[in-house]
């Protein structure tokens, strides 16, 4: 045994860095920025982890396949979160880099029919290709980014929906073509196609299950990763730019390097995202890429938290259900219709209503969104009877 680990041990020190009875009490730096930093953390994590796994196994394919949808969404949500919570950086042109890796996806994975490639790759290979080359136009989109802020950033990155949009529709061979789409990569992970049925301990398992723990086992890595990153020297340079980036620059923060790695990384994390996006929704048209899903993926960082990953993942689970619950909601509110022009309000327009007002409200009053509320009320119990 060290002189190291004697001493702490004799001073109630436990191997994590905390003390032991006191996990909320730190002696090193390590041990208080440790993800799971104290053992009500690990404990709950891991609960929620099997609960989660045994969740398809209990609900019909229908709420599986919205719960994927949740995953698929929450890696989106990260990466703007990454983008646009941590480094400060305003982007609408998420939904450009998600339609460029569905259809970077569906030309290294797809079958190749008449008039449209497909090279029929394993998904051990065109997943990360589903990344890698997002995140490379992000990289070159990089440097005029970080030339402006602001609106100025803003309308910058908008205009590159509009310009994936025209080249989706145009690209037939890669797309399509509008109005049509074409199917998305075939999901054969090294040689094994998910598609197909299997029993597992008498159990049958189906498509849909294998695609929610595939798209679950993906958004965990991520959003490990990504809370690494955050925890680095890039995390804490991208938190400088952010709230103060010419103060940031003079302490000697690259203000290009930084941007950059915020845009290219955040571009990995979108087409990474519309690739499981275009396998789990099953055909993928250009019409998909628009404003609306950009919009969507805001509204997954600012009602979720901003610069909180659990936030992103939180804020991504309320965007997707949200339709889901006023959907069922609308036929036991007599104003509210399923479509346009039979009452006073559609399932879309209550949805938009909804959406927009939670913005105003979190913008407003809780800037960390349903993160910060969880914060308030768990900071609460854990001061409970002393709550002031």
């Amino acid at each position: 045994m060290s002189l190291t680990t004697d001493g702490a041990r004799r001073r109630g020190l436990g191997r994590s860095g905390s003390v032991r009875g006191r996990p909320a009490l730190y002696t090193s730096y390590a041990a208080d920025q440790a993800i799971w930093n104290t053992p009500a953390k690990r404990v709950w994590t891991l609960a929620l982890l099997v609960v989660v796994l045994a969740l398809p196994f209990y609900l019909t394919r229908d709420v599986t396949s919205l719960l994927t949808t949740v995953f698929v969404y929450a890696i989106g949500g990260i990466g703007l979160n990454l983008v646009t919570g941590y480094a400060g950086q305003v982007s609408l042109g998420h939904a450009f880099f998600l339609g460029l890796g569905a259809y970077t996806a569906a030309v290294f994975g797809g079958e190749a029919t008449g008039s449209e490639v497909g090279l029929g790759l394993d998904m051990a290979i065109w997943l990360p290709l589903a990344g890698i080359v997002p995140a490379l136009v992000g990289l070159a989109v990089a440097p005029l980014a970080a030339r402006v802020r602001g609106l100025y950033l803003a309308i910058l990155t908008l205009g590159l929906v509009f310009i994936g949009q025209h080249i989706f529709n145009e690209a037939d061979a890669i797309t399509g073509g509008a109005g049509i789409g074409r199917a998305p990569a075939e999901p054969v992970l090294f040689g094994v196609d998910l598609t197909t049925r299997f029993v597992l301990f008498g159990t049958r398992i189906n498509r849909d299950m294998v695609y929610y723990v595939l798209c679950l086992v993906v958004l965990l890595v991520l959003a490990v990763a990504a809370r690494n990153l955050t925890r680095s020297k890039w995390g804490r340079a991208f938190a400088a730019v952010r709230d103060r980036d010419i103060a940031a620059e003079v302490m000697g923060v690259s203000l290009l390097r930084t941007k950059t790695l915020a845009f290219t990384v955040s571009s990995f994390y979108a087409g990474i995202a519309g690739a499981l996006l275009s396998v789990v929704v099953g055909r993928i048209s250009p019409n998909t890429w628009d404003l609306f899903l950009s919009i969507d993926f805001l509204a997954v960082v600012l009602i979720g938290g901003v610069a909180t990953i659990t936030g992103s993942i939180m804020g991504a689970a309320f965007v997707v259900l949200l339709p889901r619950l006023v959907d069922e909601l609308s036929a036991y509110l007599p104003f509210i219709s399923g479509s346009a022009g039979e009452g006073f309000l559609s399932v879309f327009q209550l949805q938009t209503m909804i959406f927009g007002a939670l913005i105003v409200v979190f913008l407003a009053l809780e800037p960390r969104g349903l993160y910060g509320l969880w914060v308030r009320v768990r900071n609460y119990w854990k001061a409970w009877p002393f709550s002031y």
